[in-house]
């Protein structure tokens, strides 16, 4: 993937021996000032703004040394593979376990099994507790997984600082696959004992990968340090601005590239292993490959570019908004309303308009006012995404347990959900290199309040494809509305004759949503953020996911036969209703961007280099 661009109007400034990307950079390696990389460019004007194509910055992954690691380039790959190398295995690890759940909770142990395989032509299992228990459990895991990160975004940007977070959080999600492991040991598996640990797993499991989540992915985007749009000229001669906001969105796209194939691999592979070999293995081998985190954070230690923590920032941002509440409330609830969410709301807030001394604990500047106005706005884009994940959180039980009712042709039933990281492996270059750049030369602004609507459209289309599905399910399957319970006098599953590669337009649907809402809300949470906030506002992002877990649990009930069909049609319902809502709720925040994302640097506290 060497050598990616944007398109091949590429500025000429931006190629590996310019003067931006040499001397300035280097500049920077020297003095560690993130101001100094924006000395010499010139800056576009208002009318530029408007009218001037955008172009990303070039993020050739043998150029990571300029734009991203600082080091000679010799190293620079090196330590590139570094991080995709710790994402890669983490991710494996995650999801190649994950994989397997369903089967392993829903499904009981075969006949004869000691180890819960299938082999060619039965279905792999081993606690036998059923739909509603799988789908429980496994969302319980989102669940506790997405809301660990805010705990871990917390101790971060306070005390220790993401790469020590994130080591710490590696070490913990360790311990619990080593407790699913045993979990699943022949003599263990089936039991009670086998249950209590596979929860305890989970638990702990989920607390690590919290940890994890909440930091790496500001780890990564930090390494690009250019925040304000400049003018370039292509070599054709055309002016162009280089957006750092477009270049922090594909590095997300590519940061998430990493996570899909890390989850293909591991997904792939486990539920291979889950139908030939047994349990035991699919959760060993994504053991075994997550002992890569800990080599490649060594190797990396002192190499990156972070944030230091700078104390209890949070507690700041409470005072903040309590101060700039003051004289706004009232009983008459349209009117406190209107008072707290008006333009001028966080004015009062600013050390420079505070009349007399000052309270001690104020000790940021105005811009540092403006960039929390900014993080609490992107708070409030990502209200809406607990309604978009209830569509996504369909692929990690239901549209697996669909697959099950289906003729797989002796494919795992479980293997189908690889087409959502297969697709996105396809279409993430796809839209980074034509699609986005496309829209860009039409002069049409697919700004990210914009791709998040789109994802929510392209989710709800994908909840209605497996509606369809499902209806088609319950009137070929022999036990009519029943099919998930359906087996013949030997106690083998009876299916439907449908082909399992049907479900495909729901995964594709599905990934191309991720790219548009879920890529997006990374970047979103990133570039939106206080920079001692980033750990944190990125965690409340992660939690939307947690949140939209616990809702799920009240679609628990709607996990049986013969009601799936009313279960994919209600989320496509509330997926399409709260898409529409989002888009009339932010249209005023879109059309800020440029504003919100050319706010001067801040400076908050005494804060020293982590």
């Amino acid at each position: 993937m060497a050598g990616l661009e944007l398109d091949r109007g590429i500025p000429a400034e931006l190629a590996g021996d310019s003067p931006l990307s040499k001397a300035s950079l280097e500049k920077e390696a020297v003095v560690d000032d993130v101001n100094s990389i924006h000395d010499g460019p010139e800056f576009p004007t208002e009318e530029e703004l408007a009218t001037l194509r955008r172009v990303s910055d070039s993020i050739p992954w043998s150029a990571y040394s300029a734009h991203f690691l600082r080091i000679p380039s010799k190293r620079s790959q090196r330590f590139t593979i570094v991080i995709a190398a710790v994402e890669l295995a983490e991710r494996f690890s995650y999801y190649g376990a994950s994989a397997v759940f369903t089967n392993f909770i829903q499904q009981p142990l075969p006949p004869g099994s000691l180890t819960g395989a299938g082999g060619p032509n039965g279905q792999s299992g081993a606690l036998g507790k059923g739909q509603q228990m799988s789908t429980g459990l496994t969302t319980f895991y989102q669940f506790w997984s997405y809301i660990c990160p805010i705990g871990g975004a917390y101790i971060a940007d306070t005390y220790w600082g993401r790469y020590k977070t994130i080591c710490w959080s590696v070490a913990l999600a360790m311990l619990g696959h080593v407790i699913m492991i045993i979990s699943a040991i022949p003599g263990i598996l089936g039991g009670q004992a086998s249950v209590g640990l596979f929860v305890l797993s989970l638990i702990i499991t989920g607390t690590g990968a919290g940890g994890f989540k909440s930091n790496i992915s500001p780890l990564v985007a930090e390494q690009y340090q250019i925040t304000k749009p400049f003018i370039s000229t292509t070599k054709s001669g055309e002016r162009v601005i280089v957006d750092p906001t477009m270049t922090t969105s594909r590095i997300y796209m590519y940061f998430y590239l990493f996570i899909n194939i890390g989850a293909l691999v591991g997904q792939i592979g486990m539920v291979y292993a889950e139908k030939y070999v047994g349990f035991w293995l699919a959760y060993t081998l994504p053991t075994i490959v997550f002992l890569i985190s800990p080599i490649f954070l060594w190797l990396g230690y002192g190499k990156y570019r972070t944030s230091p923590p700078t104390g209890s920032v949070l507690a700041t941002a409470f005072r903040v908004w309590r101060h700039a509440a003051k004289g706004r409330w009232s009983w008459n609830p349209v009117k406190c309303i209107s008072q707290l969410t008006a333009d001028d709301f966080w004015e009062s807030a600013k050390p420079s308009k505070v009349v007399g001394e000052k309270p001690q604990w104020m000790e940021f500047d105005d811009n540092w006012v403006d960039e929390l106005r900014r993080g609490v706005k992107a708070c409030g884009v990502f209200a809406w995404f607990p309604i978009y994940w209830l569509c996504y959180n369909q692929l990690n039980n239901n549209l697996t347990s669909q697959a099950a009712t289906m003729d797989t042709h002796g494919l795992p039933n479980d293997v189908l959900s690889n087409l959502d990281p297969f697709a996105l492996i396809i279409f993430i270059p796809i839209c980074d290199l034509v699609i986005y750049p496309a829209f860009a030369r039409w002069g049409w602004k697919f700004t990210a309040l914009k791709k998040i609507a789109f994802g929510f459209v392209t989710g709800t289309a994908s909840m209605v494809w497996a509606a369809v599905v499902q209806y088609y399910i319950y009137k070929t399957n022999p036990c009519g509305k029943y099919a998930g319970t359906c087996v013949d006098s030997e106690g083998y599953p009876l299916v439907s004759p449908l082909n399992v590669w049907i479900q495909t337009g729901s995964y594709v649907l599905v990934a191309f949503s991720e790219i548009f809402a879920s890529i997006t809300g990374l970047e979103y949470a990133f570039t939106k953020a206080p920079v001692n906030m980033r750990s944190l506002v990125m965690s409340i992002f992660l939690f939307t996911t947690a949140f939209s877990s616990a809702l799920g649990e009240a679609f628990v009930s709607l996990s049986i036969d013969p009601l799936l069909v009313w279960n994919y049609t209600v989320v496509a319902v509330l997926a399409c209703v709260a898409g529409t809502l989002f888009w009339l709720s932010v249209r005023k925040l879109d059309q800020e961007e440029d504003k919100l994302n050319s706010l001067a640097a801040s400076h908050f506290g005494h804060s020293e280099k982590e």
